[in-house]
């Protein structure tokens, strides 16, 4: 199995005959109004282009997930990221609370239900959910589901989606053990209430419970997200752990071992 990391959340599994895209936003830089409205320093989003290898990798997705893409998280699914599931006839996975809303964008929709063991391609899913913000914001937020996949042959893999470190994650951690965890380390929020999801404090904590690998993404794409690859890795390399800690740069492939 190998992992190319796009943009944000955006990102390529790659698992033999499989290739499965996650949460595509494809929105070019700059196209999106800032998400931060009280600051001197406002700046349009996407903040970065796709890499430049993006359309040779697309051209293998075989299939696609989304953790949520509701109330206007366009950072998980956006318009030109419909369009090319639509026009690509990718058949879409997600969750059953999500599954109407997308089947109406004209999407291919395969729903994946919450409380059992999915199948999923060769191997199995399981959803686990997500706390997109507490508090104020929380009750703004769609709060989605992360997934453990299991396929044979594959080192198993959870994707947290976007979530603080509940006590749903927690337990999924320390219960499951993944070989590979991908989670959010962006710190996102508003210019009012807390983080919406894991930043770097909450990322270390993960990788204290987890025996595997961590992979940290959602990093230096959006206005909202202060937390930098650099100040993560920083803390990584602080506490040794630069052989399980992983920061990919946007583009930038890590093959997953079991």
């Amino acid at each position: 199995m190998k992992i190319t990391q796009l943009r944000n959340a955006t990102m390529v599994i790659h698992a033999g005959e499989h290739t499965i895209l996650v949460d595509p936003m494809f929105a070019p830089k700059a196209s999106i109004p800032s998400i931060k409205y009280l600051t001197t320093q406002r700046r349009r989003n996407p903040l970065v282009d796709m890499p430049e290898e993006t359309e040779e990798i697309l051209s293998q997705v075989t299939h696609c997930l989304i953790t949520h893409c509701q109330k206007g998280h366009f950072d998980h699914l956006d318009r030109a990221g419909v369009r090319w599931l639509r026009e690509n006839k990718i058949p879409v996975f997600c969750s059953s609370h999500d599954a109407a809303f997308l089947s109406k964008k004209g999407l291919e929709v395969h729903v994946l239900n919450p409380g059992q063991k999915n199948v999923f391609l060769n191997g199995s899913i399981d959803l686990i959910p997500c706390i997109h913000g507490e508090g104020i914001m929380g009750k703004f937020m769609e709060h989605g589901t992360g997934f453990v996949i299991q396929l044979p042959d594959e080192p198993s893999l959870y994707i947290t989606g976007d979530t603080l470190l509940s006590n749903d994650v927690r337990h999924c951690i320390s219960t499951h053990q993944p070989d590979y965890i991908v989670l959010p380390a962006g710190g996102a929020r508003f210019d009012i209430g807390g983080d919406i999801i894991m930043g770097q404090e909450e990322a270390l904590q993960a990788a204290e419970i987890s025996r595997g690998h961590i992979i940290a993404n959602h990093l230096e794409a959006l206005d909202h997200c202060p937390v930098s690859r650099q100040s993560l890795r920083d803390q990584v390399k602080l506490r040794n752990w630069q052989k399980r800690f992983h920061i990919p740069n946007d583009g930038e492939t890590l093959s997953l071992t079991g």
